[in-house]
């Protein structure tokens, strides 16, 4: 199913890296080329595993200006919809330092075990700060799309929340959810549920 044409851009000050597991690029609902599309600062790198930081951004990036969303944790139950972890999973005492010169948050695309994969692949990002978002509500997706928990949404979804809360911008995740509300609307209307494409006929 193909992206809307016409996703508005957002000029986003703190950029986003998307690291996409092979096997999500060709799912006909995933966020990543949205977000790419609608973000002004976004890459989307797709693989297993990068050298560093700057390999995956394919330019020069110091691992103590970046953040990561991190995959959850219980500590963080309620404090939404953004918070700052240390490297046990604890909530830190002084939220507003954690968030201070962040230049990027990196962003895993993919279900949780793919999530987890890359995770575990690039021990690089056990460097940068750790986020991890706290949704308010289900995701958009409803039923198009089954997740392996209740709590969990897409990545676009996941990036809104993180960047309004960064750029204490509650319009951008307005903006941001617009196309993608645009095209899980479609997807209803047209009957289309996420499948994977099939590769060989785009051959």
């Amino acid at each position: 199913m193909p992206e809307p044409a016409s996703a508005p851009t957002v000029d986003n000050k703190v950029a986003v890296l998307i690291l996409q597991h092979p096997q999500e690029q060709d799912h006909m609902l995933g966020t990543a080329g949205l977000l790419r599309q609608t973000l002004a600062h976004a890459k989307l790198s797709v693989g297993l595993s990068w050298r560093n930081l700057g390999h995956a951004l394919g330019e020069p990036g110091e691992a103590k200006d970046w953040g990561v969303l991190y995959l959850g944790s219980t500590h963080a139950a309620g404090k939404g919809p953004l918070v700052a972890l240390n490297r046990k999973g604890e909530l830190l005492a002084d939220q507003e330092s954690a968030r201070h010169g962040l230049r990027g948050i990196v962003v895993l695309d993919g279900n949780w075990a793919q999530a987890k994969a890359l995770w575990w692949r690039n021990a690089w990002l056990t460097r940068l700060r750790r986020f991890v978002v706290i949704p308010d509500g289900p995701s958009l997706y409803g039923t198009l799309r089954k997740e392996a928990r209740s709590d969990a949404v897409s990545t676009l979804e996941a990036v809104a929340l993180a960047l309004s809360a960064l750029e204490n911008d509650p319009t951008l995740r307005a903006k941001l959810l617009a196309p993608f509300r645009e095209l899980i609307a479609r997807a209803r209307r047209e009957g289309v549920r996420d499948v994977k494409r099939d590769r060989r006929k785009r051959r």
